[in-house]
């Protein structure tokens, strides 16, 4: 199965602030959010964290450790075999990657997983997202997209 990825971080090459995996297929997607740096870059100070708790019922808007995130993240995807995570952006891997280093020579025990990253031509988060630089619904936004796309 197929697992859209987005992340939110703290500007160019800054830390990550949230992430979100959504499932090609279902309504159980994952979404987390990490505790805010102490100095935050302005821009996502006024277009990212108002819309961090923007999810709906069930999906938890609070900050959860990067430990947690990674143990989350390990359960949530411990359902299936082989699932193949997507991005249309290399930071995002990058970051997902990096969360799943829980110590020095330790990592979440996620298994075996595949990463894709698609170029995604005419897919535009701030027109196609519900609420743009929420990283559920980014990530729901490249789901919807891929479906387009792939027809």
């Amino acid at each position: 199965m197929r697992y859209f990825l987005d992340t939110e971080y703290n500007g160019f090459g800054g830390e990550l602030i949230s992430l979100a995996l959504v499932p090609e297929h279902g309504d159980q997607e994952y979404y987390a959010v990490l505790p805010l740096p102490d100095e935050i870059h302005p821009w996502v100070e006024r277009n990212v964290v108002p819309y961090l708790g923007s999810v709906p019922p069930g999906h938890h808007a609070e900050p959860v450790s990067r430990l947690s995130a990674a143990a989350e993240i390990a359960t949530y995807l411990a359902r299936e075999t082989e699932p193949v995570i997507v991005a249309d952006w290399p930071d995002d891997i990058a970051l997902f990657c990096a969360l799943l280093v829980t110590g020095e020579g330790e990592m979440a025990p996620v298994g075996s997983l595949r990463f894709e990253l698609v170029s995604s031509p005419g897919f535009s988060v701030s027109v196609t997202s519900r609420i743009p630089h929420n990283a559920l619904h980014d990530a729901r936004a490249l789901r919807d997209f891929m479906r387009h796309w792939e027809g």
